[in-house]
């Protein structure tokens, strides 16, 4: 459903959301830790995380960051 990874370097940060069974599971993740992992059944917070997510992809490859 939403799925981004940028890497600068040797390091990789991985921003993703999926629907898992009526629920979406909500993950980042950077190089290979987990530094937030959640799941909503709620739409709005969905939404949200979405927004909160984008926001931070497009600051990252301000700072040089490029997709994978």
């Amino acid at each position: 459903m939403y799925e981004k990874r940028l890497r600068q370097g040797e390091h990789v940060r991985r921003f993703a959301i999926r629907e898992t069974g009526g629920a979406w599971e909500v993950r980042a993740e950077h190089d290979s830790e987990v530094v937030k992992r959640a799941r909503y059944d709620d739409w709005h917070r969905v939404e949200r995380m979405m927004l909160v997510f984008a926001t931070e992809v497009a600051s990252l490859e301000q700072a040089g960051w490029v997709p994978d």
